[in-house]
């Protein structure tokens, strides 16, 4: 009690100060009607600008949920597409309606997924994702950035997770090609820069010129033709001056990567299957 005396005593100006405060505020709110509407748009300003700031507080913890959803809808509306265009060409070939035609022609489906770890500071980085064979993933699935960016594919499988083997790994192969031109390469990475990679192989007829777009040819069974890899920053010929090593930088953003798509070929299985059997007869 004596140190609440103590401190009441220390604070009494300001006390008192306030009292008068509210006691002339008051007395002016109800001098006349003026005074009130003056003092209550006023409060309405005040409390209007509180709640515009706890809106945005709110909205910014609730982004997490509408990547989440928007991200859905993106693997949703590719899986609409991928559909389509199979049936469309099925309908063409057979003279079919495109209604007679069911989802299974298409050949690729999509899902989503979020990282839970990735490295980029080492020669063989790894990514692991939330999702695993009770979700229906399996290896060799493709994985891109939630803009459709080329990221990796998996390489291992849980019940519950799975490992993807990304571009920033000094094992990763892919076949990537000029966007305005049919001439392609080798995309490897040379385990330093975190933002490049290089098109190796590439003819010498091809002329990349710097700002051009390098995507996936499509030849592995990994990845869809058209996927974007990144962008030329820098060309040179070999040291035969037979082809050109390409510097291409990337167009996903590794160091915020957080969210992303995978990409199942469902005929994979069964080109797979062929490529062994022909292995086989004529590699005896």
């Amino acid at each position: 009690m004596h140190k609440l005396l103590e401190f009441i005593r220390t604070i009494y100006v300001f006390l008192l100060f306030l009292i008068f405060e509210i006691v002339a505020l008051n007395y002016y709110a109800h001098s006349s009607a003026y005074a009130q509407a003056k003092l209550l748009t006023r409060s309405n300003k005040v409390v209007g600008g509180v709640h515009g700031v706890l809106y945005e507080i709110r909205h910014y913890f609730s982004l997490r949920a509408e990547n989440d959803e928007l991200l859905a809808r993106v693997a949703e509306l590719e899986n609409s597409l991928s559909q389509y265009a199979s049936t469309a060409e099925v309908a063409t070939e057979s003279g079919s309606e495109l209604e007679e035609l069911s989802a299974e022609w298409a050949q690729y489906a999509y899902m989503t997924a979020r990282v839970v770890s990735l490295s980029i500071n080492k020669h063989n980085n790894f990514m692991v994702i939330n999702r695993g064979m009770d979700d229906g993933v399996r290896n060799d699935m493709a994985v891109l950035s939630p803009r459709g960016a080329m990221v990796g594919y998996v390489v291992g499988c849980s019940n519950r997770y799975a490992v993807v083997l990304p571009m920033l790994n000094t094992s990763f192969r892919a076949s990537g090609k000029l966007l305005r031109g049919s001439h392609f390469g080798s995309i490897v990475w040379d385990g330093y820069d975190a933002h490049k990679v290089r098109l190796t192989e590439l003819s010498k007829y091809a002329t990349p010129e710097k700002g051009d777009t390098i995507v996936s040819t499509g030849f592995s069974s990994y990845f869809p033709e058209g996927i974007v890899i990144g962008r030329v920053s820098e060309s040179t010929m070999n040291e035969m001056q037979t082809a050109y090593d390409v510097d291409v930088e990337l167009a996903v953003d590794f160091t915020a990567l957080h969210r992303v798509i995978l990409i199942d070929n469902r005929d994979q299985s069964e080109i797979e299957s062929l490529i062994e059997q022909a292995t086989g007869t004529y590699n005896k």
